[in-house]
C-alpha cells in the first residue's frame, strides 16, 4: 500500500543521510587517531619544502615538535619518519617482515641494473633470500673474510706509514682522500682481485671520479621518486639528473664488463670476491 503522508516520504531520506554523515564522521576521527602526527603540508609538493640542504637535521627539528613519530607527505609519496629507539625498535625488530621492503628509487633501480643485487632489492621474496644466502655462504662467509686479512694488514700499514711520512713535513694531510684510497683499494683487491689502480683506463683519479660521481646520484633528488606518475615528466623535461644517471651507468658499467672479462681470459681461478660467483 502506498504511503501518501508528506513526512514519513521525507523523513526516511534524512534518517538515512544523517546516519551516513555520523558514520562518516566516526570513520573519519578513528582513521584519524590512527596515524601519526602529520606538520602542515602545501599543495602538491607536501612536506618537502620543509626539508633543507640537510634533511637528517631538518628531519630531527620536526620530531622535537611533532613527536619521535610523524607522517611526512613527499610530493605524492607518503613517509613516516622514527626518532626514537623504542619505536625503531617496533619498526625493525617486532614488525621487521612489514617494513622490510626498501623504496622504489630511480637512481638505485638504474645503477643496479633493476634491482638485480642484494643491497637494492626491495622486495623481500625468494630472490633476496637466494641472493643473501648466497652471500652468506659463498662470498661473505668467515673463512673467506679471513682469507682477506692480509690485504687489510698491508693496506693498514701502508696507511699509516703515509700518513706519519707526512708528520716530518709542513705539508698537510688529506685524510678524506687518503682514507677514500685506503677504502677503494682493500674493496678492489678483495672484490676485484686487483687494486683500482691496475683496473684499464680507471686510474687513481678517474676511479675515485666516477664512484663519487655515482654517490652523488644515490643521494641526489628526483623528481621521480616523489611524484611517480608524472615526475619522468620533469626530468625529461630538465634532463639534468637523467643525463647524469646514464652516463654514470655506462662508465660503471664498462668498469664491471672489465673486471669480469679479465676474470674470465684467466686460465687459473682467482679467490677473490668476482672469481667466486663466476665458479657457480
Amino acid at each position: 500500500m502506498a504511503c501518501h503522508d508528506p513526512l514519513i516520504m521525507w523523513s526516511l531520506p534524512l534518517v538515512l543521510f544523517f546516519s551516513l554523515l555520523i558514520f562518516l564522521l566516526i570513520r573519519k576521527k578513528q582513521n584519524k587517531q590512527q596515524i601519526p602526527p602529520t606538520p602542515p603540508r602545501l599543495p602538491f609538493i607536501g612536506n618537502l619544502h620543509q626539508l633543507g640542504d640537510l634533511s637528517h637535521r631538518s628531519l630531527w627539528q620536526l620530531s622535537k615538535k611533532y613527536g619521535p613519530v610523524i607522517l611526512l607527505k613527499l610530493g605524492a609519496v607518503p613517509a613516516v619518519v622514527i626518532s626514537a629507539a623504542e619505536a625503531a625498535k617496533e619498526v625493525l625488530k617486532t614488525n621487521d617482515l612489514h617494513a622490510f621492503s626498501r623504496p622504489v628509487l630511480v637512481g638505485t633501480g638504474r645503477l643496479s641494473y633493476s634491482y638485480s643485487d642484494v643491497s637494492f632489492t626491495y622486495t623481500y621474496g625468494d630472490y633476496w633470500r637466494k641472493m643473501r644466502e648466497i652471500c652468506v655462504l659463498e662470498l661473505f662467509s668467515a673463512r673467506r673474510v679471513q682469507s682477506f686479512l692480509f690485504i687489510r694488514e698491508e693496506k693498514v700499514a701502508l696507511l699509516i706509514d703515509t700518513i706519519s711520512a707526512y708528520s716530518f713535513s709542513v705539508t698537510p694531510v688529506d685524510l678524506s682522500e687518503k682514507i677514500l684510497s685506503f677504502t677503494a683499494n682493500i674493496t678492489c683487491r678483495e672484490a676485484f682481485g686487483k687494486s683500482f689502480q691496475e683496473i684499464k683506463g680507471f686510474d687513481g683519479k678517474r676511479f675515485e671520479e666516477v664512484i663519487r660521481e655515482a654517490s652523488a646520484i644515490l643521494a641526489s633528488f628526483c623528481a621521480a621518486d616523489f611524484f611517480p606518475k608524472d615526475g619522468w615528466i620533469i626530468e625529461r623535461l630538465t634532463g639534468l639528473l637523467h643525463s647524469r644517471l646514464e652516463r654514470s651507468f655506462r662508465e660503471l658499467d664498462v668498469l664491471y664488463r672489465r673486471v669480469i672479462d679479465d676474470h674470465i681470459k684467466l686460465e687459473e681461478e682467482k679467490e677473490d670476491i668476482v672469481g667466486g660467483p663466476l665458479k657457480l
